[in-house]
């Protein structure tokens, strides 16, 4: 058995370099929500000495937010904006002898589009006229998932480490109890329970079935690295092997 291992990352966090030993695919900040194109040169850099899988990681153009504001923007607007930001970041990739894999959505427009078949939609649609070897990955049973697999792209659905999930699949809201999970131990009994037994629990007790084909941690969180080093050792103990998402 094998799972890819993903991090959100270039959003100014520290921890980059060493996150990028431990996973095997990189969601690379394209300076919308955070980060800049020195970080991600720098991320870049790194992901291609490590053979670390490199993805973009587009947002809302929301920097003081950090992209987790949601918005009521037009189709088109949403098109233009990931076509913009994956032209930086492939362009960064391509100076550096690398190259984009995959793309996943930033915050507030990674969950909108999980619900939303017109932003689900403008997003694929900017994948797909960019290059149509690329993946996406959308939150586990999501319409974004739905909508890559209708254009005939490759989909990956991705479970969540340390969030907490509702009952209908989707995650709890940050600001809500539940949402965010510190506990070590409590992440990994997750971890191996969304990869060997494909599901999650809800907060509110209930099982979720889901199809985990991509783990992410947030770069950003205070205790991704500790999560990271943690789960990688528990995965190689489970016997299940850690490499970049491929499409089905």
């Amino acid at each position: 058995m094998e799972i890819d291992l993903n991090a959100d990352l270039g959003e100014g966090c520290g921890s980059d370099e060493a996150l990028l030993d431990l996973v095997s695919s990189a969601n690379i900040a394209c300076g919308w929500h955070a980060g800049g194109a020195t970080a991600m040169r720098d991320c870049v850099r790194w992901a291609v000495a490590k053979g670390v899988a490199i993805g973009a990681h587009p947002s809302f153009n929301d920097p003081e937010n950090f992209g987790r504001k949601e918005m009521d923007l037009p189709p088109e607007e949403i098109y233009a904006g990931v076509l913009y930001q994956l032209g930086a970041l492939a362009a960064i990739a391509k100076a550096e002898g690398g190259r984009i894999a995959h793309v996943k959505p930033h915050g507030a427009l990674y969950n909108q589009a999980a619900k939303t078949p017109q932003i689900a939609d403008a997003i694929v649609a900017a994948v797909r006229d960019f290059d149509p070897t690329l993946l996406i990955f959308g939150l586990a049973n999501s319409g974004l998932v739905d909508a890559a697999k209708r254009a005939g792209l490759g989909a990956i659905e991705e479970v969540f480490a340390d969030r907490g999930y509702r009952a209908d699949g989707s995650l709890v809201p940050r600001k809500e109890p539940g949402a965010l999970l510190d506990d070590e131990d409590a992440v990994l009994d997750r971890t191996l329970s969304m990869v060997r037994e494909q599901r999650v629990q809800a907060v509110s007790g209930e099982w979720v079935p889901l199809n985990a084909q991509t783990i992410c941690l947030h770069g950003d969180g205070e205790h991704a690295l500790a999560f990271a080093r943690r789960i990688r050792g528990a995965l190689a103990v489970a016997g299940i092997g850690v490499r970049a998402a491929r499409a089905a």
